[in-house]
């Protein structure tokens, strides 16, 4: 090839969009090569079962199991949903473009470093609940920015006029976030108040009747995927009966810990035995680190499946009322263990590999062990766990930072954007009332939904403050 040849070879210089959309597209693959066929823990595999063949064996929402098994019926393992559940964060990540007017050199140096973190590399490849909710959330208030950004408050807004295919497209998301994780009704809240917003030019009654007909349509359509999601024979889910027995029981062994003398009389007139056996045992195995510590003693553990729920409630009601300032002492140190992680080495920072009850593994004909590809993510991870990309915290302030810049700007997808963040903390304050253990996946959207908004802002770098123009018009 000669020198004049080569003087006057043009090659392009990529955009910034095609830039940021390879991005995205390799981290997604780079996710896949590293994590397939997926990392699965003891719950993996208990849901994993129960979706395969059709039972209900725990307390977790019968949905997850029943997409479980919904792919694993078309491609068995978890192969197929891992792509599903990873499609759903990279596509929202990549449809931030479609929210703004121009990108900008910014967005492809931020989406990459997005991409290499623990949150993106490492979390998405793990078989939880927890991080399939995240990401429905997160596509959820993309796909609610989309409308907003194209449904002017001030246009005429009728039930003829919507876009009703993509609303019953969000619609179906928030219901299934909702059903996967209970607490994820939050998310559904907030997106029906800048829904409402969002038509608010037709008069607050009307723009109410929009929010609160969609919470109510999404609260109904994740009742029905609740049911449904039921295996053939199981007439009614007790999985969330089961699930406050167990965070009820916990609190009173809290309180045991902090005060032997507290009173169990429901519990004493039903089941003395337990009673006796709780008061005993409770104070020295209570550890606001985790609920697990309780069922590890062999006495202790042998009842704890089999509380009787009416009781424990009836104690945990009349305690909670007579004690207020003893249980939120016990619920902000169970707090503080999910959101600052003290001892963050203790609330699995790190999982990869495949590991299990044998049995179930033998049925699903799945091997327990750890690839190389996975230990060197592994590897990975680790040297990010004592860094903020490992601090809830860090993240919580991101989050509140970037809803403060959407809000002071104020554009309609602004508005949907920053709900994303309230509702990640919102669902984080939640657990102030739920913490059960400081396992560091339950306040993954936070940490998701921090990225999501930084990245979205940095789409208009030098950040712009006020509103400008409406760019669709």
């Amino acid at each position: 090839m000669s020198g004049a040849y080569l003087k006057h070879l043009k090659i392009p210089w990529p955009s910034a969009v095609n830039l940021y959309r390879w991005i995205l597209i390799g981290g997604f693959m780079m996710m896949l090569a590293f994590n397939l066929p997926g990392q699965l823990s003891y719950d993996s595999i208990v849901q994993l079962y129960d979706g395969r063949f059709h039972v209900r064996t725990t307390w977790a929402p019968a949905i997850y199991s029943a997409l479980l098994g919904g792919f694993d019926a078309i491609v068995p393992g978890t192969s197929l949903y891992l792509v599903a559940s990873g499609t759903l964060i990279f596509g929202a990540l990549l449809a931030l473009r479609l929210l703004r007017p121009a990108l900008s050199w910014a967005a492809p140096a931020v989406a990459l470093g997005v991409v290499l973190t623990p949150t993106l590399m490492l979390f998405q490849g793990t078989v939880w609940k927890d991080i399939f909710f995240a990401n429905l959330v997160v596509a959820a208030f993309v796909l609610l920015a989309w409308i907003a950004a194209r449904w002017p408050a001030d246009g005429p807004v009728s039930w003829r006029t919507a876009p009703w295919p993509v609303l019953l497209l969000l619609l179906l998301l928030l219901a299934l976030a909702a059903q996967v994780r209970q607490n994820g009704l939050i998310a559904a809240a907030m997106a029906a108040l800048v829904l409402a917003w969002t038509v608010r030019g037709v008069g607050w009654r009307k723009a109410a009747g929009w929010g609160l007909g969609g919470l109510a349509a999404v609260i109904l359509v994740s009742q029905i995927l609740g049911a449904l999601a039921l295996p053939a024979g199981v007439k009614k889910d007790d999985g969330y009966k089961r699930g406050m027995t167990f965070l009820q029981s916990y609190d009173l062994a809290g309180l045991l810990a902090r005060d032997k003398t507290l009173p169990l009389a429901a519990l004493h007139a039903s089941s003395p035995q337990i009673e006796a056996l709780m008061r005993r045992k409770a104070p020295s195995l209570y550890s606001p680190e985790r609920i697990d510590y309780l069922m590890q003693d062999d006495q202790f553990g042998a009842i704890y499946k089999h509380l009787p729920s009416k009781p424990i409630s009836k104690d945990w009601r009349h305690l909670v009322l007579s004690h207020p300032k003893t249980y939120l002492l016990n619920r902000l140190d169970a707090f503080r263990w999910v959101l600052m992680t003290p001892k963050i080495e203790q609330c699995l920072p790190v999982y990869v590999g495949v590991d299990g009850p044998a049995e179930r593994m033998k049925a699903l004909n799945i091997s327990e062990g750890v690839t190389p590809p996975a230990q060197a993510l592994y590897d990975y991870g680790e040297r990010f766990v004592h860094t903020p990309l490992y601090s809830h915290l860090g993240f919580a302030l991101a989050a509140l930072a970037a809803a403060g810049f959407m809000l002071k700007r104020r554009e309609a997808q602004d508005v949907a954007m920053a709900g994303l963040m309230i509702s990640a903390l919102g669902f984080t304050a939640s657990f102030l009332l739920i913490s059960v253990a400081c396992d560091y996946r339950y306040l993954y959207l936070l940490d998701l939904a921090a990225l999501t908004g930084w990245l979205y802002l940095v789409i208009d770098f030098p950040l712009r403050l006020f509103p400008a123009r409406p760019w669709w018009s």
